[in-house]
Formats: structure tokens, C-alpha cells, sequence
């Protein structure tokens, strides 16, 4: 019986591959121009560091999570996402005294025992950026806009940017109040984990796809008139600098997180092109993560993007890569002049593909349009005598004759 791969661990092929590298990076490219440096964290943490950071309550912790004891009998986990790790490091490290303000983004793969669905997998990938030191309502903007700045580089006019705010530890304990009052009149029309979930994190009822739940939460008070002066006028000035870039958004007072240590500016980029799962990027600011976690009183805010998401948002055009020449050879010294020629336009940086097998000419050819190789040049005993091939563009067909030599073949490549 054959060894089959686990359910909700995908492989990523040749042909969606490609995708993946042009947004990994693009993300670099653009994450770089804002100033941010990467950084990368091991897949496993001890477990404590996940609990304290994102939470004993949230969904994660209590049935996500890949966690098991090792041979040394500590409790370690799979990572399920990227800012705890992050944030140990930088601790651990101690960024802060190399610079007040810390910009650092990372990729890779996080892990959870969920269902698997469109674009959300247990192994998932994400990409991710998170400052440190900045409380200025101004950093807020500047992640934002750079996010959707990342998009546009993609050339995604989907998705569209969300934004909140959940307050703080000043005033967020009467929003909760006040919140939980509302579901406890209305506590046999929610779900079983929102009933569960009242007493800890009531403001998962606002997020729950569950339709009943919905419909019980529609009329819920909103935490942006609960908000303390400091929390509105924050808020109040992350929209203005929006406003004053251009960058559109739309306030969604609804809109919580699942993770414990968001505070004030909450944000996703939505989609209606994936189904529910509308959400492929989301992040927020955690001002009291860094000291909950043994470090330093520093505010902070990041963000995470699906990988998987994002690519099922890219078409498959234009992704693929494809030979820029293939050589078709009849005969053993041709292969072999073939091969010499192969081996000299790789080295200047040409994808130059041929056929390992001696099989015919028309072969040969079919394998060369299969490819979508730009150009053709056969090579036979004639060719060989002459010293000269024929070059085929094989969008258009037409040829020219060029010498059988590294130079003026790359010139004819490099020009077309």
C-alpha cells in the first residue's frame, strides 16, 4: 500500500509553486521599502509561550493547537502562528536596545488541528510584520497603507481593508460588561462555544459564523461608543491618516480577533471571491503583549496574511516558467554540441532545456511547444558542418540562421 500524505498537509507543486515565490517576494520587496528586516524563528515553542501570549480561552489554545511532550519531558507546540515567536526572540535577543523601534517580518509555516477548508489547512503558511516601540497613531496608518501596498504590487484590486478598534485595558472591561449583559438575555439563540465562551471572551460572539448567532449578536452594543478618550482619539487619528493618503477602508465595529492580546486599531482585508472564509490578512496592535510575555513595557502592532489564501486569489497566468530556448537534437554529436550550448547559456543565466533520450526530431518538437519554450534551434548533422542552426520563434514562426555559439545566441534571447 502506498504511503499517502496527512490530511491537511499539501504538497505545492511545480505551476502553483511559482505563485508562492512571487508573493514571498513581493512581500520582501515592498515590507523592505518600509524599512522592516527579516527574521526567522524555529516551528516550536514551549507551549507556555502560546497560552500566556494568545490566550488560555481562545479557540486556539483550547482545541487548535499541535502540542505534545518531548523526550525531555517539556511541553512543547507547533507553532499556530507567527507574533509569539516573534516576540520571545525579540525579548530574548534584546532588539530594543539596538533600536527603539523595531520593524521585522517573517514567512513560513504555522500549525492547527482545524478542519480543513478553501485556502485553510493544519500546516498553513503565513507572512507577517510586526513593529515594536512606536505608540503613535501614525505606525498604525503606515502598516496599513504598506499592506496595501503589497496587494496592489500583486495587482489585486480585491481585497478591501477593514479596520476597528477594541479599546483598551481601561475601558474595554465595561464594553465586556455591557456586551456579556446583552448575550446573557439572548443565551439560548447562541451556539454552544459562544454560551461556553461568554464568560471569558464574550466578544467571539460577534465573530461566530454560526448563522443563529448572527442574527442573536445583530442588534449587540458597539465597542466603538465604549471606547476611553485616549482609545477614540487614537482611532480617530489612524482614520485620518488614511484619509489624508487616500488609502481606502471602511469601519466595521463588529470586527474582534480571536487572539487575547489585540488592542485598540484591529484590522482585516476582506474578500467575497473566497467563500466565508473572507479574511487573508488581519492583525492588530497589542500594546501589553511584550511585558505579559517577561519583556519590556513596548507597544506594538503587526499583522498575518494566509499564503494559501492570497495565492487562490492570483490567476494561474503568467506564473509558470517557461524555457527561454530548447535545443532538439538528431544524432549523438549533436546531443552532445546541444548539451555544450545548454551548459553555457544556464550559465548566463538562460533557461535552456533538451532531450536526454535521443528521441526523434517531431518528438522532440511536441516536447518543446508542451514546454511553452520561446524559441527552438535544431541541431543535426548538417547544422554541425555549416556551424550555423535555426533559431524558431515559436509564438510567431519565423527564423533566422545564427552560429552554433554561446554569444550570438544569448545576444538573440536577451533581444527579443
Amino acid at each position: 500500500m502506498a504511503i499517502t500524505g496527512i490530511k491537511g498537509f499539501n504538497d505545492i507543486l511545480p505551476g502553483e509553486v511559482e505563485k508562492w515565490q512571487r508573493i514571498e517576494a513581493t512581500a520582501r520587496r515592498v515590507f523592505e521599502i518600509y524599512g522592516f528586516s527579516e527574521i526567522r524563528v524555529p516551528i516550536m515553542e514551549k507551549t507556555e509561550l502560546f497560552s500566556r501570549s494568545i490566550g488560555d480561552a481562545t479557540d486556539i489554545v483550547e482545541k487548535e493547537m499541535y502540542s505534545f511532550t518531548d523526550k525531555g519531558e517539556n511541553r512543547v507546540t507547533l507553532r499556530p502562528e507567527g507574533t509569539a515567536g516573534v516576540m520571545r526572540s525579540f525579548i530574548e535577543q534584546k532588539l530594543h536596545v539596538l533600536d527603539p523601534v523595531t520593524k521585522l517580518y517573517y514567512m513560513g509555516p504555522m500549525f492547527r488541528y482545524e478542519r480543513p477548508q478553501k485556502g485553510r489547512y493544519r500546516q498553513f503558511h503565513q507572512i507577517g510584520a510586526e513593529v515594536v516601540g512606536v505608540t503613535n497613531p501614525r505606525i498604525d496608518a503606515q502598516v496599513l497603507i504598506m499592506l496595501c501596498h503589497f496587494f496592489q504590487e500583486l495587482g489585486l484590486t480585491e481585497p478591501t481593508l477593514q479596520i476597528n478598534s477594541l479599546g483598551c485595558p481601561e475601558c474595554r472591561p465595561l464594553y465586556r460588561a455591557a456586551l456579556k449583559e446583552y448575550l446573557e438575555q439572548r443565551r439560548e439563540e447562541l451556539c454552544d462555544d459562544c454560551r461556553r465562551r461568554m464568560e471569558t471572551n464574550p466578544l467571539r460572539a460577534l465573530d461566530c459564523k454560526v448563522p443563529g448567532c448572527g442574527v442573536a449578536t445583530k442588534d449587540a452594543p458597539s465597542v466603538l461608543d465604549h471606547l476611553c478618550q485616549g482609545c477614540d482619539d487614537h482611532f480617530a487619528a489612524v482614520r485620518r491618516h488614511l484619509d489624508v493618503t487616500k488609502t481606502p477602508y471602511s469601519v466595521n465595529h463588529r470586527m474582534v480577533r480571536g487572539l487575547d492580546y489585540y488592542t485598540r486599531t484591529t484590522f482585516e482585508l476582506v474578500t467575497g471571491l473566497l467563500g466565508s472564509q473572507s479574511a487573508v490578512a488581519a492583525g492588530g496592535r497589542y500594546d501589553g503583549l511584550i511585558e505579559e510575555l517577561g519583556g519590556p513595557k513596548l507597544p506594538g502592532i503587526g499583522f498575518a496574511m494566509g499564503v494559501e489564501r492570497v495565492a487562490l486569489l492570483l490567476s494561474g497566468e503568467g506564473f509558470a516558467r517557461v524555457p527561454d530556448l530548447f535545443i532538439a537534437a538528431h544524432g549523438e554529436a549533436a546531443g552532445d554540441e546541444a548539451f555544450r550550448l545548454m551548459t553555457l547559456l544556464q550559465g548566463e543565466g538562460f533557461r535552456v532545456e533538451l532531450d536526454y533520450e535521443g528521441k526523434s526530431l517531431k518528438s522532440q518538437m511536441r516536447r518543446a511547444d508542451k514546454l511553452g519554450a520561446r524559441f527552438t534551434l535544431i541541431i543535426g548533422e548538417d547544422e554541425l558542418a555549416t556551424g550555423q542552426g535555426m533559431l524558431k520563434a515559436m509564438a510567431d514562426g519565423s527564423q533566422v540562421a545564427l552560429p552554433l555559439a554561446a554569444s550570438p545566441l544569448a545576444a538573440a534571447l536577451s533581444c527579443s
